[in-house]
């Protein structure tokens, strides 16, 4: 899951960046792995600065400053495909055809396939794991084929076109083609979100702005509209491409009709609403807060009947902060049942759903919140959650309740049992993890100790969206129900998709980065090497944080008091060690898993 963005200045003198930046910040919530801009300046030249880390501190003042130009292109990621590396960073770039920087939110479910295609019929190398590299290659490849000098949008719609038919899955793209404007486009099922809205330019009264005069830009939620004081936000249809430059706008939709025995079915991903969009946004038509003001009431509808059915009570209603406050505000009304605050939350740590490890994200539920005893002692508590995915957040809250003196605690979702992987860009991939997958509602509240755990039905979740816009006639709602709305999605995909995504393959990935030296090949290295190099073991080379070199397993002193008593880390320590790291790497610039190709690029550690 990715935020993408956007922004194209009607005056040439005007920098884009600083508002990027700032659209970043307001889709952080999308991603907190990474972060790029690439900006196009004079004469069509890129500028790019990303890395890993947060939007905070990956972009200063300097970088800022340092990215010339009217237009660019931001993203933030939480990656699903490929892994976490630094030079996995977005935008990515391909300096053929024509110059172009590219961004995608989503995933796709036929990767290898087109893998094969670019390797054997279009010739182009692909550097690293990542999906979106693959869907810019694929775009690039297209454009190639018209073989000009200099293509118009005509040539830039039928790339697109080309390129729907090729790629399956769930994906929103921007791109950025140096000295011709932005493009956007939408998966045709619309899966991911996706929208653009225009202000008029604040340079208008200089009377020196050609074309339109407008300043425009793409986003994946509205949220960034009102905040950079954009109006007429517009959500791009489902197959549909926008391009937009200093002269013109020209949108197309390139997927055939609704009436059409080969239409596409539009169906929204309704976790949107659920968990990753922010309120305040507005997504194909539907406020989101008022979304979940509905799953509050229709949830509470639930509750009713299910403490009916058991002969239990609740005293008091406690949202597990912050997506559940407005459906937990609203169930508490509805039930005529006190609403409290029990849970504090440290805001400087980040969601522990998009974390990527499972260690990781139990560590951090008890150092994100805190529960206030006063609010549970001697109570019968209902705690209110967006929804239990993997049921580590909600075991770990449910522990601090009691421990807070709750005599009782029921759990309540406000998603349905996620039972089914998903292949369109939420990592929630492998099915052995969700903790509803082949338990029963009763053995779900057995794992997580809880006294009772009550979910929201699928049809009042798709009544809680749909009826604030009747035209969303579906919805993706595969991880509840298993249908896959692009088809190509079986058993073998997902058995597949999960090695390749599962924390134990993440975990290998990682320790293959410290291969281990048996004894015999240490000495046979040993002699091979040269005086020089042996005068120097053991000292740091340049090479020395290279994947690809062999190094000894890291060992640790004991006590200080001798340095040949050491002992492997425990796994607790690497995982420590591995979060600090993950902190202090940072990306001085590699494009796709390159070096630095023909940008310039403003960050530095």
């Amino acid at each position: 899951m990715c935020g993408i963005t956007a922004l194209l200045l009607a005056s040439v003198d005007q920098s884009a960046a600083p508002e990027i930046n700032e659209a970043l910040s307001l889709l952080q919530h999308r991603g907190q792995d990474a972060a790029g801009i690439v900006t196009c300046g004079n004469k069509g030249r890129f500028y790019q600065c990303k890395a890993n880390g947060m939007v905070r501190d990956v972009f200063d003042v300097n970088a800022i400053a340092r990215l010339q130009g009217n237009m660019g292109v931001g993203h933030v990621r939480y990656p699903t495909a490929g892994s976490s590396a630094h030079s996995e960073a977005q935008p990515f770039y391909v300096n053929s055809p024509y110059g172009i920087t590219f961004a995608h939110n989503g995933n796709l479910i036929n990767t290898d396939e087109l893998r094969s295609f670019l390797d054997a019929d279009a010739h182009r190398h692909i550097n690293t794991e990542s999906d979106s590299e693959v869907l810019l290659n694929i775009f690039a490849n297209n454009l190639q084929k018209t073989g000009k000098f200099r293509i118009n949008e005509e040539d830039i719609f039928t790339a697109i076109r080309d390129l729907m038919k090729q790629c399956k899955g769930g994906y929103t793209c921007i791109a950025m083609l140096a000295g011709f404007g932005i493009i956007a486009f939408r998966d045709p099922n619309g899966i991911r979100p996706l929208g653009m809205c225009s202000r008029p330019s604040s340079a208008a009264d200089s009377g020196e702005l050609e074309g339109h005069g407008n300043d425009y830009c793409f986003t994946s939620e509205s949220v960034v509209c009102d905040a950079l004081g954009f109006e007429d936000f517009q959500d791009i249809k489902a197959g549909e491409a926008v391009i937009i430059t200093k002269h013109a706008v020209s949108r197309r939709i390139l997927t055939p009709p609704a009436d059409s025995p080969d239409a596409y079915l539009f169906s929204p991903d309704i976790f949107e609403y659920v968990y990753f969009a922010r309120p305040d946004s507005v997504m194909d038509g539907v406020s989101v807060y008022r979304s979940r003001m509905a799953m509050g009431d229709k949830l509470a509808d639930e509750v009713r009947r299910q403490l009916q059915k058991s002969g239990e009570s609740i005293d008091v209603v406690i949202p597990v902060p912050d997506t559940s406050r407005v459906a937990a505000l609203q169930l508490a009304q509805n039930l005529n049942v006190p609403y409290r605050e029990g849970f504090i939350k440290n805001r400087y740590v980040g969601r522990t759903f998009i974390m990527p490890g499972q260690s990781v994200r139990r560590k951090n539920v008890r150092r994100k919140l805190n529960a206030m005893a006063l609010e549970f002692a001697d109570k019968n508590v209902l705690i209110v959650d967006d929804s239990i995915v993997r049921g580590t957040t909600s075991k770990e809250i449910i522990q601090m309740a009691r421990d807070a003196g709750a005599k009782k605690v029921i759990m309540a979702s406000c998603a349905p049992p996620i039972r089914y992987s998903n292949v369109y860009g939420i990592d929630m991939p492998s099915r052995q993890e969700l903790v509803a997958y082949g338990r029963t509602v009763e053995q779900i509240a057995e794992y997580i100790q809880a006294d009772m755990v009550i979910y929201q039905t699928l049809e009042d979740l798709i009544d809680s969206v749909q009826q604030f816009n009747p035209e969303l006639k579906h919805f993706d709602c595969s991880v509840f129900d298993g249908h896959y709305v692009t088809g190509g999605v079986d058993a073998e995909y997902i058995a597949h998709l999960e090695h390749l995504r599962s924390e134990n393959a993440k975990a290998k990935k990682a320790a293959g980065k410290i291969p281990v030296i048996a004894e015999s090949q240490k000495k046979l290295y040993a002699n091979r090497a040269s005086p020089a190099a042996s005068s120097v073991a053991g000292v740091p080379m340049d090479g020395a944080g290279d994947e690809k070199l062999a190094a000894e397993p890291k060992t640790i002193s004991l006590n200080g008091t001798n340095a040949n008593r050491k002992r492997r880390l425990s796994q607790d320590e690497l995982e420590d060690e591995e979060e600090e790291k993950q902190d202090q790497v940072g990306c001085s610039g590699p494009m796709n898993g390159a070096d630095d190709i023909g940008l310039f690029n403003s960050w530095t550690r």
